[in-house]
């Protein structure tokens, strides 16, 4: 029986392989300070004073304590029960009391039109990648409405359709200000300092290593917490859609992200609730601030489904293969945007983290591939899953949909060499995310310039000297090449026959010729020339040897042709002679063919000639070809039909 080991307690989340290690009791990490309702999908409901929330009734003619009666709509009023989402308020002030809109001037660089006759986006056709995005100067105080810069995109919030990419760099919290996005839904994904998230419905804490989505026209306001003094991070918007969870197929009802480890918030209230506030509105991508004297933060009492929910990433729970193969990256699928298109999601909001490999007889690492998605990576700790030394956490670095990429480190060699693969954790003390979309993103100056972070060439193309062409180099592989050009040409003889005659109208109605006879006489018994090549029961006389196609030397290939010379001069005479013909054969009377259409020629032999292209070997009667003719039975014959050009109707073979 194998030593009892006994495991480890873990206090630093980024060093936990699984939320587990920390053998917490509560949902949170140790310093969340608040409470949370669990369970994704729910009609949640929170009161901060135990029978504030009207029994039996949505809008009641008087609410306890005088307060009002406010619905936030998500969906159209009559939507299907499933994708029905509204919340009951219970306010101290409704919304609506404020003293009107005004412009504002602000830091951030915000663009929402992604359509192609914007010419402040661009697409970026190579890899790019990004050292980590700058932070604020500490001269100057940079809060969320001012700190958000959008780096890509596609589509358009005026039309309900699309998804924009952000980052926030922030050095100070929003005083008395707080931020309503109207266009989409927002999906924050911490990388760089904790965050204390004051929004209608209650606190949230978040920390590298979660992340949080805000729904649209929910109001919240972004504040360091207390050990922080600056904050970086990430943060995808969905147009006209939603962030949800994927389907498990066969896995089952349980896996990846489970509907019990979202956290939604509890009621509270500011502790001032008559001070003046400016609520920033994203609309249509453009910034513009509501006045009012009172807190935005003055719920007593909700309940409904339109509620700001948190989900710590070390919960993820894993799947992969057990076997063998490589799984594809949509089973570490986190949350996930539907598009119009049914089976091409808007979004997926993607997890690597610490797992086991198991794989065998398999090639682990991510082989080469050419995905249709747009995809893009960040780091938010550790020595994060990227292409370079370079990718590091705060940055990015991104692929096009089709853009040939994958790795080039020692790995790749050693991993491409059949061993005994052992299990192993990998990706551990790290956490990487990805945001992969169907659509094609279009990037900002911002992004493009303004950041100062970008390398626009993603990869210094001088690694893939570490991955040669070993194909071309490989003796047997060439020697087979040769050996294919004589076998296709010898199988085309064997079929011609089949498309010649058999109608008693038409084209096709002769038994000697037809529509294909031009295309078919090189393979064909007959008086016909084509090409300089006669077609009768003589073998085919070349007129010229075709060109080789020479691999490059190797130190092995250069062995092996010093060995095959000596052995064409001990065994082939140097000067050509002519090739014996064999006696055509008589067909006896009682089976003779129509004229122009006797048995066809029969299918060389092939000899193997040491490191040479092999010879054909001709019917017994004929004497053994010279060393330089060993491919004469292609001789004449155009080149494309030696690749292996269909003689049949209609397609290739």
């Amino acid at each position: 029986m194998p030593a009892f080991k006994e495991r480890q307690l873990v206090t630093d989340p980024q060093k936990a392989f699984h939320f587990t290690d920390l053998q917490r009791l509560k949902p949170t990490r140790a310093n969340d300070p608040y409470e949370y309702q669990a369970g994704w999908g729910n009609r949640h409901q929170s009161e901060l004073i135990p029978g504030t929330l009207p029994v039996a009734q949505n809008n009641p003619q008087e609410v306890r304590f005088g307060l009002y009666t406010e619905g936030i709509t998500y969906s159209a009023f009559a939507a299907p029960r499933h994708s029905n989402f509204s919340t009951y308020m219970y306010r101290a002030r409704p919304a609506a009391a404020h003293n009107g809109y005004v412009d504002i001037e602000t830091k951030s660089n915000i663009q929402n039109c992604f359509l192609s006759i914007n010419s402040k986006v661009a697409t970026l056709p190579e890899q790019a990648e990004w050292h980590p995005f700058p932070l604020p100067k500490d001269s100057e105080k940079i809060d969320f409405a001012d700190g958000l810069h959008t780096l890509a995109g596609s589509g358009d919030p005026n039309i309900k359709e699309g998804i924009a990419l952000y980052v926030y760099m922030i050095n100070t919290s929003m005083d008395q200000r707080a931020f309503c996005n109207t266009d989409g839904d927002f999906l924050i994904c911490a990388q760089l300092g904790n965050l204390d998230i004051k929004t209608e419905m209650g606190m949230i804490f978040l920390q590298p290593g979660e992340i949080c989505v805000i729904q649209r026209g929910i109001r919240f306001c972004i504040n360091l917490a207390p050990d922080t003094k600056v904050a970086r991070g990430y943060i995808t918007e969905v147009w006209g859609s939603m962030w949800e969870l994927p389907d498990l197929g066969p896995l089952g009802g349980h896996g990846l992200a489970n509907p019990r480890d979202f956290l939604y918030p509890v009621a509270a209230i500011d502790d001032d609730l008559h001070v003046d506030w400016q609520i920033v509105n994203k609309t249509n991508g453009h910034l513009i601030a509501i006045q009012q004297d009172h807190s935005p933060f003055d719920l007593v009492a909700w309940h409904g489904n339109v509620v700001p929910y948190k989900y710590d990433l070390t919960k993820f729970s894993s799947q992969n293969s057990t076997s063998i193969d490589h799984t594809d990256p949509s089973i570490f699928t986190v949350l996930t945007a539907k598009s119009r298109d049914p089976v091409s999601p808007l979004a997926d909001f993607l997890w690597f983290g610490p797992r086991w490999d198991v794989a065998s007889n398999t090639f682990r690492l991510p082989y080469f591939h050419r995905n249709s998605a747009s995809e893009f990576l960040a780091c938010l700790y550790g020595q994060g899953l990227g292409r370079s030394d370079e990718f590091l956490p705060g940055g990015g670095s991104f692929e096009g949909g089709h853009t040939p990429h994958g790795g080039f480190h020692e790995g790749y060699q050693h991993g491409m060499r059949l061993h005994e693969g052992q299990p192993e954790k990998i990706l551990t003390d790290q956490l990487t995310i990805m945001v992969e979309s169907s659509r094609l993103f279009l990037w900002t100056e911002y992004a493009r310039t303004g950041c100062g972070t970008i390398s626009t060439q993603g990869t210094d193309y001088k690694v893939w000297d570490a991955l040669p062409d070993r194909f071309s180099a490989n003796p047997k592989a060439q020697e087979l090449l040769a050996r294919l050009q004589v076998d296709k040409i010898a199988e085309k003889k064997r079929l011609a026959p089949y498309y010649i005659g058999g109608f008693l109208h038409g084209a096709n109605a002769s038994d000697t010729e037809g529509v294909h006879s031009e295309e078919l006489a090189p393979y064909l018994n007959g008086a016909a020339k084509t090409n300089g090549l006669t077609n009768g029961n003589k073998a085919i006389e070349a007129t010229k040897e075709p060109e080789k196609v020479e691999a490059a030397p190797t130190p092995e290939s250069i062995e092996v042709a010093k060995e095959t010379k000596a052995t064409n001069e001990t065994e082939f005479p140097t000067t050509q002679e002519a090739v014996e013909e064999p006696e055509a054969v008589k067909e006896p009377e009682t089976t003779k063919e129509p004229e122009g259409l006797q048995e066809a020629e029969p299918v060389p032999e092939v000899t193997k000639v040491p490191g040479a292209f092999e010879a054909v070997k001709e019917p017994e009667k004929a004497e053994p070809a010279a060393g330089n003719e060993i491919l004469q039975a292609t001789n004449g014959l155009p080149t494309n039909e030696i690749v292996g050009t269909s003689i049949g109707v209609g397609g290739e073979h």
